[in-house]
């Protein structure tokens, strides 16, 4: 498939999406939304992807929305339902494991999106930046829903309000970022993570995912009768089996995600 705002690539058991719009350090645009989310289905429905890694080309991750989309008229919400939801939705739904590789700052709705994903990367030089109240505006792409679970109300509140950049090491500290690596060995460390992310049972991940999340607004007796039906679903996938018999041959697992 031919794509005029990203790239799609895959290399073994990985996919990646990178976002590419440089000359607008790759701010969202309708065209935009709209193959992300053909990216990530496709990615999703190929069997052999065990892995997907969002990335921007040049110097940024995301700049956000482009502002030229933006005036006067705009009807915000309206803007945020058709261009932005179908995407959360998508990132959220898709069972296989989702890497933001945040190689440049990341603003404003590009925030968002690596929030959104399930392991954050970040080269060091890199930055997240709030940018939504120097526009007068509310953090939007489950800005808002994301950022308390990963770090507390108060410091989200901060976040959002003040727009301090967040620098990779600051970023990690608070828990938002998995690894941080140095530019020199980006590319490489990249691949590795996605690599070793692409090698876990992905039926296990995909319940992990999922039922995580649903336990933030579940009840602890509903969440344990989830827990149980999810290790169920667990227990008779070919990735447990796979996994006892390495165990019992001590040796390395050779999952298949199903």
């Amino acid at each position: 498939m031919n794509y005029e705002t990203i790239i799609y690539e895959k290399k073994g058991k990985v996919a990646t999406i990178v976002l590419n719009r440089q000359a607008a350090y790759n701010a969202f645009t309708e065209q935009m939304n709209l193959e992300i989310v053909k990216a990530l289905r496709i990615a999703t429905k190929n069997e052999t992807v065990k892995c997907i890694v969002i990335t921007g080309s040049g110097k940024a991750f995301c700049s956000g929305q482009d502002l030229a989309d933006v005036d006067e008229n705009t009807n915000h919400a309206s803007f945020l339902r058709e261009r932005y939801h179908p995407m959360l939705q998508v990132l959220k739904e898709t069972p296989k494991p989702i890497i933001a590789a945040i190689n440049g700052t990341a603003a404003g709705a590009g925030m968002g999106l690596a929030f959104a994903c399930d392991f954050r990367l970040m080269r060091r030089n890199a930055k997240l930046v709030s940018a939504f109240m120097n526009i007068g505006l509310v953090p939007d792409s489950g800005f808002l829903y994301m950022l308390p679970r990963l770090v507390g109300y108060a410091k989200a509140l901060e976040i959002a309000v003040l727009g301090k950049p967040l620098l990779a090491e600051e970023a990690s500290g608070l828990g938002l970022v998995t690894e941080v690596f140095d530019e020199e060995s980006w590319d490489v460390q990249v691949e590795a993570f996605a690599e070793r992310v692409a090698s876990l049972p992905t039926k296990a991940f995909s319940l992990i995912k999922r039922y995580m999340l649903d336990s933030m607004h579940t009840d602890y007796e509903t969440f344990l009768e989830q827990e149980a039906f999810a290790q169920r679903i667990a227990g008779l996938s070919e990735d447990h089996q796979e996994g006892l018999k390495a165990f019992a041959e001590k040796r390395q697992p050779n999952f298949i995600g199903k």
